[in-house]
């Protein structure tokens, strides 16, 4: 569930209000089509690159192959040995085309390498977490928006029909190229389907956003750490999902919304809600939460959500 800004709040026509299904709104901003198309060109330049390494590395393999002593009056094992090597090959470009995103996409971060560097991220229009049928549909929409295009015109090329095919292949990819210029939320037809938009993620420590200074951020955290101790138990209930959504709420100081994840979390983990207590009490999960992911993390332990 969305929602727009209210107009006497808004900062840009890209400002959206994104309401968790705990209830809690959460202000974001959509991903400009600058920084979507830039992240798309370096995430495609990063596969380019492993192609490239894969397919130099299997070559100097396939060369060492040829001159092993397997080369013998019986081809047979160098062959077989060279066909593995083919084979291999396919898998690891069919891999590097489909599965990267996927990969990505699907971790914590919800964000490809290229999407982290310009600041932006996949998130899920319900404000639910990515499942992986939204992540699959997404991407598997980009073939037919990008990569069949270009087979199409590249299959046609040289024949009689090359006119006509390059001007189909190419109205094909503008149709889906243009088409986040004709809705308000910028989605491409993948992010319609899916149910999935993409938005900005601003690299901003939650330290810096809430006090004037490091000693202050250092001296809350702590005051707030000594008045609240919670359990192995209270804070395995949550993984790195939710503390990202605890940042934004604490980073945002919004007290509806202070309230309303202070009231969830205490239903969540047995405690009892009290007045007054909202800030102190998230600021002090925040901080032995997060200290814990980071623990299990360090020993090869992560938890993606409080599903994980």
């Amino acid at each position: 569930m969305t929602a727009a800004v209210p107009d006497r709040h808004r900062r840009s026509s890209r400002d959206r209000v994104m309401v968790t299904p705990e209830g809690v709104a959460l202000p974001l901003t959509l991903a400009s089509r600058g920084s979507r198309a830039g992240a798309l060109l370096l995430d495609l330049i990063f596969i380019g690159i492993l192609m490239i390494a894969t397919t130099l590395a299997l070559l100097g393999i396939a060369g060492g192959t040829a001159a092993s002593p397997l080369r013998t009056a019986d081809q047979t094992p160098l062959t077989h040995a060279l066909e593995f090597l083919y084979i291999l090959w396919i898998a690891a470009m069919f891999l590097f085309r489909n599965a990267y995103f996927l990969f990505f996409e699907l971790g914590p971060r919800g964000a490809t390498p290229g999407k982290r560097l310009t600041g932006i991220r996949v998130a899920a229009r319900d404000g639910g977490r990515l499942t992986a049928e939204m992540v699959i549909a997404r991407n598997l929409l980009r073939d037919i928006e990008l990569f069949l295009p270009l087979v199409f015109l590249a299959s046609a090329s040289g024949g009689e029909n090359t006119g006509a095919a390059g001007l189909a292949a190419t109205a094909w990819f503008l149709i889906f190229a243009l088409f986040p210029l004709f809705n308000r939320d910028r989605m491409r037809a993948g992010d319609l389907i899916a149910g999935s938009w993409v938005v900005e993620a601003p690299r901003r420590k939650l330290e810096a956003a809430m006090s004037a200074g490091p000693a202050a951020a250092a001296a809350a955290r702590t005051d707030a750490a000594s008045a609240y101790r919670f359990g192995e138990a209270e804070l395995s209930a949550y993984g790195e999902y939710e503390l990202q959504m605890l940042e934004r709420v604490l980073r945002d100081k919004r007290p509806e919304a202070l309230q309303a994840v202070y009231e969830t979390i205490c239903g969540k983990i047995g405690w009892t809600a009290g007045s007054g207590d909202a800030g102190p009490f998230l600021e002090a999960y925040y901080t032995q939460l997060r200290a814990r992911l980071e623990t299990g993390m360090r020993l090869g332990k992560r938890k993606a959500d409080k599903f994980g």
